[in-house]
């Protein structure tokens, strides 16, 4: 494994790790803990108190690269212990490519840790009781639902019909010793014999681009398996209004539209189950965090009225959703779905999720969210007050309308780092450079704006003034047709432009209208709150591309406020964490739906500032 610098700072762009023994690699940025790293991408490391090293329980080796033992670690190992690698995950930053060895669980932990380090109590709706029951006779001429209430009369309890239509068989089969299955105030199923100790869950992101669903065991808030797919939507548009506008110019592409959706979480679902040898029918919840028009056509609501003027959904909170029925999801029959509630027609359930996780309506620093996609949802704020908007970015980030662009799949260049004498990139899976993805095109562009070879207005500076700023690289800019270009990598024999991997002047516009946006967002808040940036005391950059994006190289192209480095934060996946405190405490989901009234949404496209405020963002800063 190779590690790309920062050749300002010298510190690594991007470190991989390896977790053993599934084998597992992910790659994350330098100085974030492997017990959050793990945390984010699935992967259970024991722990009772949420990573803040007060339990001791978070154990893992290092088995290849280093870790200094911190002054926890000498408390909770021995000499010998240490020598080996033993470290605390709590504890250990990856500021370097690292093999972890993570142990087995041997406890089962009251609480599972998520999000941008939260801790949640373990409460879930979903819960199973094991029964002894009496058998009827003359005397106790009970029905059999009244049997069961009986037994559970700590709880108000209705049960559904397809409860009824098995229950006098079940019970009659297994002696009357059943199992109760419950969400919430619905008893969903009665099951022969003792089942508790197979509850599970699927927490879904339900991405424009990539869908995630992790699968959990409910019983001990541990992550079983975590699979992700691109949208099988895609061939009708890379955004939101392009699918709208499917749907509005053929009606009949609604019900294709749901049927993919569907047919991508059940494919997923398959998936996760399969990975963890877990019956699908033995999954009886899910929760569903994603953007409004995502979450309308799966459920098949029309989204027309998102795509236009004045953007109405057809509801914030959406009534009881049956996972089976409603979004063609092959688990138990009358398994329940929780939908996250959306503050606006382009700040969706996926927002309210990450803001679960992140926890920003509990902390009294005054925090930004950025989640950048396609559409780029903003958030600024503390426990008193939350402002939301959410800004058109384009699809650029995803690699679409990109001339090189493609997603972050291998041979994708994902980080680029480069001096006025040359430049280095890294690819992932240590292909052959075959394009450039989102964090790739950030990196391309602020490196090129950093060494002088783009101007502040965006447009490549001459080739007299090229070869004067930065000799190493001037031969790679040069033209295809009548468009100038910088080449990253040559795939053919040098000056065979149009069978490289190049940078376009359209690409670089690209990004400018793509980043203008994002910060005409962010000021606008900042404006509304009466505050300066320098006021902000730290910014998440969530979603998988915000994991990927070189903070240095956000702040260098004004995608995000002027600020050290060390305030700019990737969040992770926070709208996925979110879906998973929502399975696993009731008290995280009620303060998902608490925060419908605690955010104010700032509408930007019926604001008079809007477009001068727009062209003021579309050069790069000094």
């Amino acid at each position: 494994m190779t590690q790309t610098a920062d050749p300002a700072t010298g510190v690594p762009a991007r470190v991989e790790l390896e977790f053993q023994p599934d084998g597992t690699r992910v790659r994350v940025p330098p100085g974030v803990t492997l017990f959050d790293a793990a945390s984010w991408n699935g992967i259970a490391i024991d722990s009772t108190c949420g990573g803040h090293g007060t339990c001791k329980k978070c154990k893992i080796r290092i088995t290849g690269g280093q870790v200094p033992a911190s002054a926890l670690d000498a408390r909770a190992f021995s000499p010998d212990e240490l020598r080996a690698g033993w470290r605390l995950a709590c504890r250990a930053q990856a500021d370097g490519d690292l093999q972890v060895e993570v142990p087995p669980l041997v406890t089962r932990p009251k609480a599972a840790t998520v999000g941008v380090g939260r801790q949640v109590i373990l409460r879930p709706a979903a819960q199973k009781r094991y029964l002894e029951l009496s058998e009827p006779s003359l005397s106790d001429q009970r029905t059999d639902l009244e049997r069961v209430l009986a037994a559970l009369d700590d709880l108000e309890l209705r049960a559904d019909l397809g409860v009824l239509r098995s229950l006098g068989a079940v019970l009659r089969a297994a002696d009357y010793r059943v199992t109760a299955v419950i969400i919430d105030d619905v008893l969903i199923d009665v099951q022969a014999g003792d089942t508790t100790g197979r509850l599970y869950g699927i927490a879904f992101d339900l991405g424009t681009t990539t869908v995630v669903a992790t699968l959990l065991d409910l019983s001990t808030g541990t992550p079983l398996a975590v699979a992700s797919m691109l949208n099988q939507q895609q061939p009708f548009g890379a955004d939101v209004i392009t699918r709208i506008s499917a749907i509005m110019m053929d009606p009949a592409k609604m019900d294709t539209l749901t049927r993919l959706a569907h047919q991508t979480l059940a494919e997923l679902t398959a998936d996760v189950c399969g990975q963890a040898g877990v019956d699908p029918a033995e999954v009886c919840e899910v929760a569903l965090a994603g953007n409004a028009t995502m979450t309308h056509i799966a459920l098949g609501i029309d989204p027309e009225p998102l795509g236009v003027a004045p953007f109405i959904m057809a509801a914030r909170q959406l009534p009881e959703v049956l996972a089976g029925p409603d979004l063609g999801l092959p688990v138990h029959p009358r398994a329940r779905a929780f939908m996250f509630p959306a503050f606006g027609a382009y700040v969706g359930g996926d927002i309210t999720a990450g803001l679960l996780a992140s926890g920003m309506d509990r902390d009294s620093r005054t925090r930004l969210f950025v989640d950048i996609g396609t559409n780029c949802e903003i958030v600024l704020g503390n426990r008193d007050w939350l402002l939301a908007t959410a800004a058109p970015a384009g699809p650029a980030f995803e690699g679409a309308a990109i001339r090189c662009g493609m997603r972050a799949a291998d041979g994708a260049i994902e980080v680029v780092s480069m001096t006025p004498a040359g430049l280095d990139l890294r690819v992932i899976g240590d292909a052959e450079p075959a394009g450039l993805c989102g964090s790739g095109l950030v990196d391309a562009v602020a490196g090129l704006t950093g060494v002088g070879l783009l101007d502040r207005s965006g447009r490549f500076v001459p080739e007299p003034d090229a070869a004067a700023i930065a000799p190493g690289l001037a031969g790679r800019l040069t033209t295809l047709g009548a468009e100038r270009v910088f080449v990253l990598h040559w795939l053919g024999e040098p000056g065979d432009v149009e069978r490289s991997v190049y940078l376009s002047q359209r690409d670089v516009r690209e990004l400018q209208f793509a980043k203008a946006a994002i910060a005409t967002g962010w000021n606008i808040l900042l404006q509304e709150a009466g505050l300066a940036p320098g006021d902000i005391q730290q910014v998440l950059l969530a979603g998988s591309f915000g994991s990927y994006l070189s903070p240095a190289s956000a702040i260098r192209l004004g995608l995000v406020p002027r600020l050290p480095v060390a305030r700019i934060v990737s969040a992770g996946n926070v709208a996925g964490e979110g879906a998973k405190m929502a399975l696993l405490s009731v008290r995280e989901r009620a303060g998902a739906l608490a925060l419908q009234e605690e955010v104010r949404y700032v509408e930007l496209s019926d604001r008079d500032d809007f477009n001068d405020a727009f062209v003021d963002q579309l050069q790069f800063p000094a």
